[in-house]
């Protein structure tokens, strides 16, 4: 492309502050180096992830940034030494890096992976330690290897996932964070059986991926778990069998569970980030072989507490990073999945907003009615 080599001057929401209203930017985009890729960005969605760094309750999170993980696009140039994709190329970024040489990576028992780790918690590129993002000279942070609310991008080349040309931009992009991470929950991490009984808490993008890859898995009942009874009729559409509220029991919710389901499920899942919701979750499955998974990201400094008899007499206590996937390798596995009819994603994008409306769409995030906002940002 023209552009390769040069400096592009684009368009980006910048937070430059916790908690202060992302900026629409021109910001400069410098070229890849070894072993980076640089993207154009067409379409982006919002997940809680993005909010909860912006409002400054993450340890790791760094401002000035460019925010946004969940993501597709096509490749602009790449850097020396990249091999797997080349210019024109349609892909999903990946926070989740897969660079198949690690020892996560070999170990063939986890989807996590070292490499660029100590350079995307940081907010920079692993060469040189350095953004490729300024502002008038002004170096602007990167954010989770992915920075995707700018109109161009780079990421590590072990970040990025070449998928199906033929696949909707404006679709795929939820399969580079929500999507995977609830489905996988279930299929990767729990390995949910045909027959069980799941419960799922919190009834957002990620719970109703739970419900759905519980479904497909031969689920005999789904239970919903959410304190928002409007849910309930989406949810249903996702593989809820049974929706419970908790404001509408006076006893814990776990005892409520257990009460409803013989003496607790097999699987559960911990879709919000609660603390106290992780433990109920727990408390609630059935003794002697009940697993909980904790999917939601509780805010910096929380600690999850039981008592250690639950683990004792056989509940076993699990959590998951993006659905357990590998993200190089499986993101176009499930790329192709949804275009075969076999995995739901138009039906989680409840709003299409463009880049410069991106504060809007943070509000209706907020507001429960929105599963997920696609931001297209070259409109």
């Amino acid at each position: 492309m023209a552009t390769e080599g040069q400096v592009i001057t684009c368009k980006a929401a910048v937070a430059w502050e916790a908690n202060k209203p992302l900026v629409i930017e021109d910001v400069q985009v410098a070229p890849p180096q070894a072993g980076e890729v640089r993207v154009k960005i067409l379409f982006t969605a919002l997940c809680h992830t993005d909010a909860y760094t912006w409002s400054g309750k993450d340890p790791e999170g760094l401002f000035p940034c460019i925010l946004g993980h969940e993501a597709a696009g096509i490749v602009e140039s790449v850097g020396e030494g990249v091999t797997e994709v080349q210019p024109g190329d349609h892909v999903i970024p990946c926070y989740q890096a897969e660079c198949r040489e690690c020892k996560f990576c070999k170990s063939g028992k986890t989807n996590l992976c070292g490499k660029v780790r100590a350079a995307t918690g940081v907010g920079v590129m692993m060469s040189d330690r350095k953004s490729r993002f300024s502002i008038n000279g002004k170096p602007i942070y990167h954010f989770m290897g992915t920075s995707t609310f700018s109109q161009y991008t780079v990421v590590h080349d072990v970040s990025v996932a070449k998928i199906s040309p033929q696949a909707p931009l404006d679709k795929v992009c939820l399969l580079g964070c929500g999507v995977p991470t609830g489905l996988g929950a279930v299929w990767n991490t729990a390995k949910v059986e045909a027959g069980s009984i799941v419960a799922v808490f919190g009834l957002g993008t990620v719970g109703l991926a739970v419900a759905e890859g519980a479904k497909a898995a031969g689920a005999s009942r789904i239970i919903g778990i959410d304190i928002d009874s409007k849910k309930f009729d989406v949810a249903k559409n996702f593989g809820v069998t049974e929706f419970v509220n908790p404001k509408e029991y006076d006893k814990p919710i776990q005892q409520v569970i257990v009460d409803l389901t013989d003496g607790g499920v097999d699987y559960s899942f911990e879709c919000i980030g609660n603390v106290s919701v992780m433990r109920a979750a727990l408390e609630c499955c059935h003794k002697g072989w009940g697993t909980s998974v904790i999917v939601g990201v509780a805010a910096s400094g929380q600690e999850i507490s039981t008592r250690p008899f639950q683990l004792v007499t056989g509940r076993v206590w699990k959590g998951t990073a993006f659905g357990g996937f590998k993200s190089r390798s499986q993101v176009p596995w499930l790329v192709d999945k949804y275009m075969n009819k076999e995995i739901k994603v138009d039906e989680y994008i409840t709003h299409s907003l463009t880049l410069a409306e991106i504060n809007e769409a943070f509000d209706l995030m907020h507001e429960g009615g929105c599963l997920r906002c696609v931001l297209s940002l070259h409109a």
